[in-house]
């Protein structure tokens, strides 16, 4: 800062100083205005209006000294004071403030601040303050303050909570901040108890505070009896698997014992040193190695087994060759019926390879007695030696796990469950639950099917432990929605504002900060960089294409889940509480949730890692909690809908809707709307349906300009697809798959896997083809605000938003759909190498050992507390 800034910083202040002396005596006695909370958050506005704070406060010279040489929090005082430099030479500080937060809801980067203001004495700046009347005064002789918890703001009406002054907490709301914060709470309801007192306060301060209470019930029953049934129960379901999976490295070590010439019983095989904060992957598939496998010595190339297996038998199934399919972008009219034959760029899928001519890969044969050599380098190996058998827990550690296992359900028998296939009794309309209360849901019309409606309880009628009636639809691999599940929470809310200003973190470097996000145009399929701010306010009032096409964007994952509990932790203590079923879904405790049963601890029990850092965690899959925040509208436009496309989950997992906004329908011109409606159908006709024969093309026609006719009332619409007819499913598409757009408009020309490419929607008119031609119809329905989903593993689905939604998904793993989650793990394991669901990121394998293990160690300690207790005879295994 030169001289002459410090002498116009004077200048300029003098001058504010006598115009604020003479507002200031225009002002006493009278109201002072009320400023319109919409013009910006609560915080951001206290912030901004430092230089008004100090006319209506009044402020000791302690407090101006404190002031200039310390960073106070705002919610600490009722006033800001900007800092000063100390000296002309001095470069001003970079400028960490909620005024960067003022600047980037108003969606423009923040700007470059000079403080031009000389540091003064006290009594310089006590010499220029005004004192005026406050419009508010305290009416409570036990609590003289009027600022409001909310906006930390002093000159309004406030209502004040009599359950805080029983504790002498003393909390205060404004209305203006009840009004809009607030609305579903009335005057007298927080004179009863504030928004603090119910746990749903969503200031700045609650919202980042981590002491959230838990839930009462996390999925871990008390009662040791009910424990037992539930290891018993895991038993059942995972010894099988263990059993096979226990038999195929049986397998891989008697060709061990016959490629070395000696006997099974002299064989050793090696164990690796093992960090549990890694994870190891076949270098061949890329699936997750378990304990078993093969690894040069020379350049670590590992092998699983299930490859070695292949290629003893000539027939390695997988891909090893990259899948590139081209797009190109035509420009912005193409996406609107024009033609246009400029290209621009071109973006290829399922990932963003080069195209390269490539020569045919070396061939790679085991020796007549099974020995694997090391792959050559074409292949990722290093081409000398041979791959030597390793295991990671030890080399009896897993059949030891499966005869102790199978003495246990011998020695204390198994659990009483049910795995019939038959239908469950609510389905027969005369009988048990009734249609016309609503837990019940039709949601398809197949004629020869008796599964045409979808168990729909209450969720306040769930009870801890009432999952009989559920675990008879779920065996079935049928969907499952669960109504009113906010009611179980406090209340908080789930305004995308809320979200933003719980999180946000303002940190400028290099000219860039966390005000900008990735969000994805429904309209091509394309990311698009959007100010944070700028992206929630079309959130709730809507966006257009420059031609008023709706513009559709969502935002997935954000914050990442990796983040979530972090960044928003009071929301995320929320979601748990609003999960049903907590056995099954509760991401730490559910005793029915395999995923919960990757601990650390029992990993270094395992490994005998006695003497590894405390600090060191296990790599665990991310399964969520995860927010998918996606605009919407009621009716299909057909072109650039707010769509989940098509694909099939590894795991089960849950949905529930937790926000939803009406934009309102002044803001598309729906006459412009259906003009390009008729141009998109008349290049349709063109592009997709030329090589069709003429019945079909004006089915298809006719069908597009018909299908807006019923539009559903709701969040977003489901289509979920029984797993028998995934098959039929997968013919259809392969078949019709050049019917759809993808990536910047474009026909898709070729489809690796038509359901995990996750290119294709299947619109209503495609929906009723399929059921013409193959009988196939999903389960359709529509998700309502505080709904739960769950969907089964294995299920192919998609969704389109009717709304503005804010949904929170979690995955897990249920003991009943083990079975086929091996299944997608292996039928992904056959995708090409740059495919997007190549990768084995849930490890069900891993899981379902590490959660026996658990089961087995767990019901041998409580059968054996249960049986000292009782003083009886112990039915324990070692």
């Amino acid at each position: 800062m030169d001289e002459s800034d410090v002498k116009f910083g004077a200048m300029e202040d003098v001058k504010a100083g006598s115009l604020l002396e003479i507002k200031g005596t225009e002002l006493q006695g009278k109201e002072m205005p009320v400023k319109n909370e919409e013009q910006g958050s609560e915080d951001d506005d206290f912030l901004l209006k430092n230089e008004k704070d100090l006319l209506t406060e009044k402020i000791t010279k302690e407090e101006i000294d404190c002031a200039n040489n310390s960073e106070i929090e705002p919610r600490d005082r009722t006033r800001a004071i900007s800092r000063v430099s100390k000296s002309k030479d001095e470069k001003p500080k970079e400028i960490k403030a909620e005024k960067d937060e003022q600047d980037s809801d108003n969606g423009s980067q923040p700007k470059k601040y000079r403080n031009l203001r000389k540091k003064r004495s006290p009594e310089t700046m006590e010499e220029r303050r005004v004192c005026t009347k406050r419009k508010y005064i305290s009416d409570d002789p036990n609590d003289a303050y009027q600022m409001c918890h909310q906006c930390m703001k002093s000159d309004r009406k406030v209502v004040r909570c009599s359950e805080c002054a029983r504790k002498d907490q003393h909390k205060r709301y404004c209305f203006p901040c009840i009004e809009r914060w607030y609305p579903e709470l009335s005057e007298k309801d927080i004179v009863k108890a504030c928004p603090c007192c119910r746990n749903s306060c969503n200031c700045k301060a609650c919202l980042r505070r981590f002491n959230v209470p838990e839930n009462l019930y996390s999925g871990d029953p008390k009662d040791n009896s009910e424990k037992i049934w539930f290891f018993k129960y895991l038993i059942t379901y995972l010894l099988p698997f263990l059993e096979e999976f226990s038999q195929n490295q049986s397998a891989e070590k008697d060709v061990e014992a016959k490629i070395r010439g000696s006997s099974l019983s002299d064989v050793k095989i090696e164990k690796i040193d093992y960090s549990i904060d890694e994870r190891l992957y076949c270098n061949n598939c890329r699936t997750s190695i378990v304990d078993f496998h093969r690894s040069c010595s020379s350049c670590s190339y590992d092998l699983c087994m299930t490859c070695c297996k292949e290629i003893r038998e000539g027939c390695l199934r997988v891909c090893d060759r990259d899948v590139v399919i081209k797009y190109e972008d035509k420009g912005i009219d193409y996406l609107h019926g024009k033609e246009s034959l400029k290209k621009k760029s071109t973006r290829v899928s399922p990932s963003e390879s080069n195209s390269r001519e490539e020569l045919p890969l070396p061939e790679w044969k085991a020796t007549e007695l099974g020995q694997i050599p090391c792959p050559p380098k074409e292949r990722g190996g290093c081409g000398h030696g041979n791959l030597e058998l390793k295991c990671i827990f030890g080399e009896n550690w897993v059949s030891d796990l499966k005869e102790n296992a199978k003495k246990i359900v011998l020695s204390c028998g198994s659990a009483e469950v049910s795995q019939s296939q038959s239908q469950c009794p609510c389905f027969e309309l005369n009988k048990g639950v009734n249609v016309e209360d609503e837990q019940l849901r039709k949601a398809a019309n197949r004629g020869d099917s008796g599964d045409n409606y979808l168990y729909c309880p209450l969720a306040s009628d769930i009870q801890p432990g009432g999952l009989e009636h559920f675990r008879r639809h779920w065996i079935m691999g049928e969907p499952i929605v669960v109504r009113d599940v906010l009611k179980l929470t406090s209340g908080l809310s789930w305004d995308p504002m809320v979200m933003w200003r719980a999180c946000r973190q303002i940190l400028i470097k290099k000219g860039s900060s966390d005000l900008m996000v990735t969000a994805l145009d429904c309209l091509d399929s394309c990311e698009v960089d959007i100010n944070i701010h700028q992206f929630f306010t079309g959130y709730t009032e809507g966006r257009r294409h420059y031609n008023s096409w709706p513009e559709m964007l969502k935002l997935k994952d954000w914050p990442p889940s990796t983040l979530f509990e972090k960044r928003l932790p009071r929301h995320g203590a929320e979601f748990l509480s609003a999960l049903p079923y907590k056995e099954y879904t509760h991401p730490r405790s559910g005793i029915l949730n395999l995923a919960a049963k990757l601990s650390t601890k029992k990993l270094k029990e395992i490994l005998n890692l006695k003497n590894t850092k405390s600090s060191v965690e296990m790599l665990k899959p991310d399964l969520g909690p995860k927010t998918y925040i996606a605009y919407g509208f009621p009716e299909e436009l057909g072109r650039g809908d707010s769509v989940t496309k098509l694909h099939c989950d590894m795991s089960d997992a849950v949905n529930v809707l937790m926000h939803t906004a009406d934009v309102d329908p002044k803001m598309h011109q729906f006459s412009k709307i259906e003009k390009l409606k008729k141009d998109h159908i008349k290049q349709d006709r063109r592009e997709l349906f030329c090589k069709a024969n003429a019945d079909d093309r004006e089915t298809a026609i006719t069908m597009q300009e018909s299908k807006s006719a019923i539009i559903p009332n709701g969040g977003a619409i489901w289509d979920i697809f029984r797993r028998q007819d995934v098959p039929k499913l997968e013919e259809y598409l392969r078949k019709h798959h050049k019917e759809f757009r993808h990536i910047y408009g474009c026909p898709v020309e070729q489809v690796v896997h038509p359901i995990h490419d996750q290119s294709l929607y299947l619109t209503s008119y495609h929906k009723a083809k399929l059921k013409e031609e193959f009988g196939v119809e999903p389960w359709t329905f529509v998700q309502n605000l505080g709904e739960a989903v769950f969907i089964p593993a294995g299920c192919p689905h998609q969704v389109r938003n009717l709304k503005s939604c804010i949904k929170v998904a979690l995955d897990f793993v249920s003991p009943e759909n083990l079975g086929e989650c091996i299944r997608l793990t292996e039928e992904f394991r056959i995708l090409p190498q740059n495919h997007r669901a190549k990768e084995d990121k849930l490890e069900v394998k891993k899981m379902a050992i590490h959660a026996l293990n658990h089961a087995v160690t767990g019901l041998q300690e409580l059968i054996l507390a249960v049986a000292q207790e009782a003083k009886e005879p112990v039915c324990v295994t070692d």
